[in-house]
């Protein structure tokens, strides 16, 4: 592609965002797909460890705009829409369609179109390390054999191909976690790279606001050279984010991706939050659930944010969990209060705040079915739209959205954070400082200067002490906007 300009440094909007990831099937389902008429689809609500599809689609996700941007929304994050057969749709076999399911082209158009309107963003997951049995190229292998001219966008190792192999049995080619459905691209193919690059590119033509990479160490490097400069010449303001668990140091240079998905903060905080309470049925050494004190967290933070350049710490994606991990809530063991703090420390730092759909209605996961190390499905339910909620946290997520706007320094540098007690953390910047106490049953001391201002209260706080699983924000300066958190 010659030698264009890479653009170092990542969008500035990003340091402003607050994200909301859907997982479009189980979001809503708006009756304005043609296509789902006269289809067998689950029913809304079917226990999310059973296959098949309960019909959310796009247009859904735009009748549910107003409602998110009134919760301080300002970009969705949506995991994969091309069309597939499996629910999750990373299972792609044309990535240049919209499912027909979720309202094909047409809908993602409207979608563009009405986020846009309301001065927000969009970003797509982008999965370019493999694809689905279904894909058009890999059909063609399947049925023409070493005779297919595509037999070298794969990397065949014996003929002739088994795509549905039995137990056992060799299927042939590579695959993404040995997995047959999800035959693994050979990017060392210049029709591999070229085509790919095209679905990066005609997405953001068609109006997308950034790619999240699915998987990217699992791709050769090289490759994401090419695709940050295709990105930045057709988009010099995308936002190109890629899921990294861990140290992302490498990718972070300025030459691959601006930022990743931050799960160290988000488990970490969990961790934090919970303490003794937290449950340990999922271990995954990337997303650690085991109890941790002040210090080891400051400890976990601190590593993270001083690996990368501050421009890349105000351009990662900050969530506390996903499609591919447990909901926070179970992980809490349902303690609602444990959950308002560790959503009061993933707004605390630099970068965008990632909620997870269904988040605000205190979702936490279908039924889990014991240890687990990988993706499962039982955080992906569908969104109670028409039940009671257990609680709504709509106001709570507002409000910590309101206090971000409000304090540069929380989007900008962050707070230089100490350990306070056993229980408690302090962190402190320009005209902020903000206490927290995680206990369940003391009161962590608090002093308070003449010339400080409440900015926002979680729980309960008096000028002396902070009650269990409270927190406190102060303010130096007179008429500052006071965004009190929902108890």
């Amino acid at each position: 592609m010659g030698a264009i300009t890479p653009f170092r440094d990542p969008p500035a909007w990003v340091a402003e965002a607050v994200l909301y990831q859907i997982f479009p099937d189980r979001f809503r389902r708006s009756e304005r797909v043609n296509a789902q008429r006269h289809l067998a689809l689950k029913p809304w609500g079917t226990d999310p460890r059973e296959e098949g599809f309960q019909g959310g689609d796009l247009y859904g996700v735009v009748d549910a705009l107003d409602e998110l941007q009134a919760m301080g929304i300002t970009c969705l994050y949506l995991t994969p829409i091309f069309s597939s057969a499996a629910n999750h749709r990373y299972h792609s076999y044309d990535y240049f369609e919209v499912d027909p399911l979720l309202g094909g082209n047409a809908a993602l158009t409207e979608l563009i179109d009405a986020v846009h309107q309301r001065g927000m963003k969009l970003v797509l997951d982008g999965v370019f390390n493999h694809c689905g049995r279904g894909f058009w190229a890999f059909h063609h292998v399947v049925e023409n054999g070493a005779d297919s001219p595509y037999r070298d966008w794969f990397h065949v190792h014996r003929w002739p191909l088994q795509p549905y192999p039995a137990e056992g049995e060799d299927c042939g080619y590579d695959c993404w976690w040995a997995l047959p459905d999800l035959p693994k691209f050979n990017h060392g193919n210049p029709g591999v790279r070229e085509h790919l690059l095209a679905v990066g590119r005609h997405w953001l033509e068609r109006g997308i606001d950034g790619w999240r990479l699915d998987v990217p160490a699992e791709v050769p490097a090289d490759f994401w050279v090419e695709f940050r400069q295709m990105v930045r010449s057709t988009n010099p303001d995308a936002w190109i984010v890629g899921e990294v668990w861990g140290d992302a140091t490498a990718w972070l240079q300025g030459d691959h991706f601006d930022g990743v998905m931050n799960y160290r903060l988000g488990w970490s905080s969990i961790c934090w939050a919970a303490g003794e309470t937290l449950r340990r049925d999922y271990r995954n050494p990337d997303y650690p659930l085991d109890p941790l004190d002040g210090q080891a967290l400051l400890t976990i933070w601190t590593t993270t944010a001083s690996s990368y350049r501050d421009v890349v710490n105000r351009a990662q994606m900050n969530l506390l969990d996903s499609h591919d991990v447990p909901r926070a809530l179970h992980s809490l063991s349902n303690d609602l209060a444990a959950l308002k703090l560790a959503l009061l420390l993933l707004f605390l730092h630099p970068g965008a705040p990632c909620i997870y759909y269904g988040t605000e209605a205190a979702l936490a996961g279908g039924p889990e079915l014991g240890p687990s190390g990988g993706p499962g499905p039982s955080c992906r339910e569908a969104y109670p739209w028409d039940v009671p909620w257990t609680a709504d946290l709509r106001p709570f997520i507002q409000s910590l959205a309101e206090l971000r706007r409000a304090h540069e320094p929380l989007r900008r540098d962050g707070l230089q954070w100490s350990v306070q007690g056993s229980d408690g953390l302090e962190g402190v910047a320009d005209g902020v400082r903000v206490l927290i106490n995680r206990s369940r049953s003391e009161h962590l001391p608090l002093s308070m200067a003449l010339h400080n201002s409440v900015l926002w209260t979680l729980g309960s706080a008096d000028s002396r002490s902070l009650g269990p699983q409270s927190a406190i924000v102060l303010g130096s300066k007179e008429g500052s906007p006071g965004a009190e958190g929902r108890k």
